[in-house]
């Protein structure tokens, strides 16, 4: 019987993208409404996020490829905020870059660009922890993907990160090993922005990949390896 409802129903990809877009429609919705509040538009405030998570200040350049956005669009984002006193310009680490921070006004209004996305974070509490873990593993891999195709910039995620090792452990709640803190960890501790993040190399990067979405040791997948 279910031969059925393969033939007359829509290939499941298209399903849970319809879905998605439904979800992301609905973001774009409450951003625009916390923006308007907050007296910045909801590229601003993201920038404002981004600022808020990386304590040691941003450069233009950086923002604007987190946020996967032109120069010129997110130089009008940092000048705007730092015209309303949301962001301050400082010297980098170099003396001859400038470097981006948030004001105190900032953080303040940083913390309540928290707030948007909170009516789908109570959505997702109605799952049970399995699923929460089960749905942060599935968009994990649906954002890398999109990285590899170009159509998101490079997020620090755990995958590709250099201290992470996939399956290191033999336990079926934490099996992987976070190499920067020591410690074990489950999908359920998957980053999708990591304060301590370092890109891995291209080829260790494909290695861990492959040991995480086959659930498998980087030993494993080498010795499969041809």
């Amino acid at each position: 019987m279910s031969a059925i409802f393969d033939s007359i129903s829509e290939p499941i990809s298209r399903r849970v993208t319809a879905g998605l877009t439904k979800i992301g429609l609905v973001l774009r919705s409450r951003a625009w409404k916390g923006a308007g509040s907050a007296g910045v538009t909801p590229t601003q405030g993201n920038a404002l996020g981004m600022l808020r998570d990386a304590p040691d200040g941003l450069k233009l350049s950086e923002v604007a490829k987190t946020l996967g956005i032109s120069a010129p669009t997110a130089s009008d984002a940092i000048n705007a905020l730092v015209t309303k006193g949301l962001v301050v310009k400082q010297a980098g680490a170099d003396r001859r870059s400038i470097s981006l921070a948030l004001s105190l006004e900032g953080e303040a209004a940083a913390d309540r660009t928290r707030e948007w996305p909170e009516f789908l974070a109570d959505a997702v509490e109605t799952l049970d922890p399995a699923e929460q873990a089960g749905l942060l593993r599935a968009l994990v891999k649906v954002i890398r993907s999109l990285q590899a195709s170009g159509d998101v910039p490079l997020q620090r995620m755990c995958v590709s990160c250099r201290f992470f090792r996939p399956y290191a452990h033999d336990d079926g709640v934490n099996p992987h090993h976070c190499a920067y803190v020591d410690a074990p960890f489950g999908d359920r501790h998957l980053r999708l922005n990591c304060a301590e993040y370092v890109e891995a190399e291209a080829g260790d990067q494909a290695i861990a990949w492959q040991a995480f979405a086959h659930r498998q040791s980087v030993a494993q997948t080498l010795n499969q390896a041809p």
